[in-house]
């Protein structure tokens, strides 16, 4: 009898623990959904500066699916779905949802694209592009924060992305060119490696200013004459691009 209630109660407990989970998931899918409405309130809010009122359809679904949650230290699981940037540790942070959305809307991501990211952090913004493009080469010089981004992408399934652990200022020339560049960082000018290494018709978006101050997000374009032009979107404020240079 005394056996019987202890496996009744250890199946009570499992269940009340996977209900729990259940909940919590179901949660995040709400607090997702809610961030997503949030991001839209801010393209429509800056659309005269961004020349944007909504942004691609495929982009916010991919907002709406990609676990935030798993890309934040645990004692920031509180605000995981706040729509704001949130400390990672060795002084970086995982960027304001709004911006990586508009960010990866900027980079007009298609599948089959092949993707430069400089700045892996913590793997979110590369999680977010996953699903939108064919490949995606991410560069952290913050060797603690590269281990572990490509141990969370692995773990989370996604395949298409490979991390490096290095400087990012002069790109990845073996798997260049590439049809965007996304630099989460902010730069005091945009580099010229990563110029060379986009291709002809392609997209980066960096961020380009003095650390610590206002910077500038920029959409920089390569003509297929080779030509670069330059477009100023809105200020930012992103942590500085380190390394030599």
């Amino acid at each position: 009898m005394a056996s019987s209630t202890l496996r009744a109660v250890a199946a009570a407990l499992v269940l009340a623990a996977s209900a729990t989970l259940g909940a919590a998931e179901r949660d995040y899918a709400s607090e997702r959904q809610r961030m997503a409405e949030q991001i839209a309130v801010h393209v429509r809010e800056n659309r005269n500066e961004t020349g944007k009122g909504t942004l691609d359809e495929r982009v916010m679904d991919v907002m709406r699916t990609v676990p935030r949650h798993e890309f934040v230290p645990a004692e920031q699981l509180p605000f995981a779905y706040q729509n704001r940037p949130l400390p990672i540790g060795h002084g970086q942070t995982i960027s304001q949802p709004y911006i990586v959305a508009l960010m990866t809307d900027l980079a007009r991501p298609e599948p089959g694209h092949k993707v430069l990211e400089v700045g892996t952090g913590s793997g979110y913004q590369a999680a977010v592009l996953s699903p939108l493009v064919g490949a995606i080469y991410t560069i952290e010089i913050v060797e603690p924060l590269g281990v572990q981004a490509t141990r969370r992408l692995e773990k989370l399934g996604y395949t298409n992305v490979q991390v490096r652990l290095g400087d990012g200022y002069n790109g990845w020339e073996e798997h260049a060119p590439f049809d965007a560049i996304l630099v989460t960082a902010a730069a005091s000018h945009i580099p010229p490696p990563l110029v060379r290494q986009l291709k002809p018709g392609g997209r980066m978006v960096i961020p380009v200013g003095p650390a610590f101050m206002v910077q500038q997000l920029m959409l920089v374009q390569k003509n297929s004459d080779g030509t670069v032009s330059t477009r100023q979107i809105l200020p930012v404020a992103f942590v500085p691009l380190t390394g030599k240079r």
